[in-house]
């Protein structure tokens, strides 16, 4: 309530932050990663475009999460149960891309499909999470 910026904007700022600290070393590392496992050549470049569309998706609506479960004891697992259904779509279309590029097939829709979640996440979860917010402080 004495913040000269709404409480929107420091959920967006926080979820922001979450992605830059946690996802985005994730994303450069997963290349590696993926050397590791010996993913078929064609597939990293796709692996990178998908984690960097895909990713800030996962960010916010954990952050939904969160928010909906930061007034509950031990909301931890109830947290898990309202994000892990939401997580599903980002995942198949993610792992989709890849696949289609690994089996030759056009990868193009499958980011297309996680680009669209992406922007409804970025789109919903900022005010979805200040409201969930506003409630637990009442």
């Amino acid at each position: 309530a004495s913040s000269p910026i709404g409480l929107m904007a420091v959920v967006t700022a926080k979820m922001l932050a979450h992605w830059l600290a946690t996802i985005l070393p994730l994303v450069v590392a997963a290349p590696v990663l993926a050397l590791v496992l010996k993913l078929p050549d064609a597939g990293y470049f796709y692996l990178i475009v998908s984690l960097v569309i895909g990713t800030p998706a996962l960010s916010l609506l954990g952050g939904i999460g969160a928010a909906l479960t930061v007034s509950v004891r031990r909301g931890g697992v109830l947290m898990s149960l309202l994000v892990l259904p939401l997580y599903i779509p980002t995942l198949i279309f993610g792992v989709g891309a890849i696949d289609a590029a690994v089996h030759s097939a056009d990868p193009l829709p499958h980011l297309a499909l996680l680009g669209a979640v992406t922007l409804m996440a970025v789109v919903i979860s900022p005010f979805s999470a200040a409201g969930a917010l506003r409630l637990s402080l009442e």
